[in-house]
């Protein structure tokens, strides 16, 4: 459908601006330090799921115009903004409990909330929209098939570098708590770390603007 050497242009601007750390990277960095590797390694299968919804809006008309319109733009950051500090606030005041569980997992939370909240978190990055928005219809060819399902396909893409890329953040992240985890007092502070990389990248988000 897509011409291959297409995929490829696309797929190498994908993993340029996915590789870069941004509030994904931060998002699941943090999970891995607050929660550990196999949660936050849903929370990235969770958080990559955002693009594909923008892809669908894109590809129905509905994500241009929400990715054009300011008020849009503010509402999503206001919510996702908020929902990360909220996040990162109870993250550090929950940071001591369970320790004692750390080895059976009881103290991470279902993998349904997980999902759940790392999709809210992925759905409601407005710079993601934007970005979808702007650049997947640029490598959409009219001539090689229905646009909407060329649309889908790079959205797709881009969502499996996400899961990729993002899943290395967190081996990495977690690694280093691992060796914080071989004393409940350190691995308390570094989870309130992760707490906090989670509320300060909410505070991020709400103070940011659009790129024109």
């Amino acid at each position: 459908m897509i011409a291959p050497h297409t995929l490829l242009a696309f797929s190498a601007l994908a993993v340029v601006v996915i590789v870069i750390p941004g509030p994904s990277v931060l998002f699941v960095v943090g999970r891995a330090l607050h929660l550990g590797r196999g949660p936050a390694l849903v929370s990235v299968v969770g958080n990559a799921a955002g693009p594909l919804v923008h892809a669908a809006l894109v590809a129905v008309g509905v994500g241009a115009l929400v990715a054009a319109s300011e008020a849009a733009f503010v509402v999503l950051k206001v919510i996702g903004g908020l929902y990360l500090i909220w996040l990162g606030i109870q993250a550090i005041r929950h940071r001591g409990e369970g320790l004692e569980a750390e080895d059976d997992g009881t103290a991470a939370p279902s993998v349904r909330r997980l999902l759940a909240e790392s999709f809210t978190v992925g759905v409601t990055n407005p710079k993601t929209l934007v970005f979808v928005a702007a650049v997947l219809p640029q490598f959409a060819d009219p001539d090689r098939g229905p646009v909407a399902a060329q649309i889908l396909l790079l959205g797709a893409i881009f969502a499996a570098l996400a899961v990729v890329s993002d899943g290395v953040y967190v081996l990495i992240a977690s690694g280093a708590r691992d060796w914080f985890a071989r004393s409940p007092g350190r691995l308390a502070r570094v989870r309130a770390a992760g707490g906090g990389m989670i509320a300060a990248l909410g505070v991020v988000v709400l103070l940011s603007r659009r790129v024109a």
